[in-house]
């Protein structure tokens, strides 16, 4: 299923055509086992695919197409393109209180996102979202809690995005999702227009933040006050990437098996491997501890949900900046669902032997 949707019109990112969406899927169990973790069996894609990923450059296109993911990325998964989503186009879309920008455009392109998102996993279908910018993250996370309501967010990025709308400096709703989704919160919050659909669906309990070097004041205050977890770049240098992980997983899945919903923009690693993203911010993480958060996200057997924000061909000083970010993002994608750094490796049941006692004397001299 492909679908595209305006970004949010921040001023430093906004082409003409540019898309918030999504691209893939895998199939879970009720359960959550490891039917994902083991061989990727039975697995569907679903997707959400903004052109502007797709052109002028065509690198994610390439290599996000259905034969190159059947057998090269992701084997023993099968990949279908489910088509568009349509979006209503809100006319004098006038910013709320002269500053958050297009809030009618972004929360009803934002509650079809989620009812798409929420019937793939009543289906049985982990959706990748992929984007755009990060305010997708409102339609596909309450999508995702329609059907999983105990679900738990990781949020690997640079920037905290937990912004309300009244402390924004910006008034770019890329920075505000988290804000929206948390209960806690909501007596903070106003009512924007296009939003009232819009349900708090995370307690500050169910996220962790992981990357994060470039946060407000106001995004500080709520961090430390609301007692939300988060790992800086300093801390990921203090303690380790490894550490991180076990410190993530502890507090999100430890008491319970429950559904992980992965929310990643790609300026959490250096601008030195992503530099075709619109808010780069040095220092971010190398590429194997970014691998290494999606490899153990996989692990668990837990993952249901994927978003990858941020993937801007257009915003690369060259083609070889669009081609290194867009095979960066393919990266991601394939690791969080189970490509490894030993590469990927379909189920085998068992080894070919040399003949069979079916095999004629001519049929095995063809053989050999």
């Amino acid at each position: 299923m492909f679908c595209s949707a305006p970004w949010d019109g921040s001023p430093e990112e906004i082409e003409p055509g540019n898309r918030i969406a999504a691209k893939a899927g895998l199939k879970h169990q009720s359960s959550f086992s490891t039917a994902v973790r083991h061989g990727l069996e039975s697995t569907y894609f679903f997707g959400y695919n903004p052109a502007i990923v797709r052109m002028p450059y065509g690198v994610l296109e390439s290599k996000l197409n259905l034969p190159f993911l059947c057998y090269s990325v992701l084997p023993g998964c099968r990949v279908y393109d489910r088509g568009d989503l349509s979006f209503t186009e809100v006319p004098n879309d006038e910013p709320y209180n002269n500053l958050v920008q297009y809030p009618r455009s972004v929360g009803l392109a934002s509650q079809v996102l989620a009812d798409a998102v929420s019937r793939a996993v009543a289906a049985g279908h982990s959706c990748v979202t992929m984007g755009g910018d990060h305010s997708l993250a409102l339609g596909s996370v309450s999508g995702h809690a329609q059907q999983c309501p105990h679900l738990c967010v990781i949020w690997v990025d640079a920037h905290s995005d937990i912004n309300t709308p009244l402390t924004t400096q910006s008034g770019n709703l890329h920075g505000q999702p988290v804000s929206f989704l948390l209960r806690e919160l909501q007596d903070k919050m106003p009512l924007l227009p296009g939003f009232s659909w819009l349900k708090p669906c995370l307690s500050t309990s169910d996220i962790v933040y992981i990357g994060l070097r470039d946060v407000d004041p106001a995004e500080h205050y709520i961090l430390k006050n609301y007692d939300i977890q988060y790992y800086s770049m300093r801390d990921i240098d203090r303690l380790g990437i490894q550490k991180v992980m076990e410190r993530t997983l502890e507090q999100l899945i430890s008491r319970r098996q429950r559904p992980i919903h992965l929310s990643f923009d790609i300026d959490a690693f250096d601008p030195s491997l992503a530099p075709a993203t619109g808010t780069p911010v040095l220092g971010g993480l190398t590429y194997r501890e970014g691998m290494y958060v999606t490899e153990e996200i996989h692990n668990t057997g837990l993952l249901s949900a994927v978003d990858l924000v941020e993937v801007n061909p257009l915003l690369g000083a060259s083609q070889e900046d669009a081609n290194a970010t867009a095979s960066l993002a393919v990266d991601v994608i394939a690791t969080c669902f189970g490509q490894t750094r030993e590469g990927a490796h379909a189920v085998f049941d068992e080894l070919p032997s040399p003949s069979s006692p079916d095999e004629s004397d001519s049929e095995e001299q063809v053989r050999i």
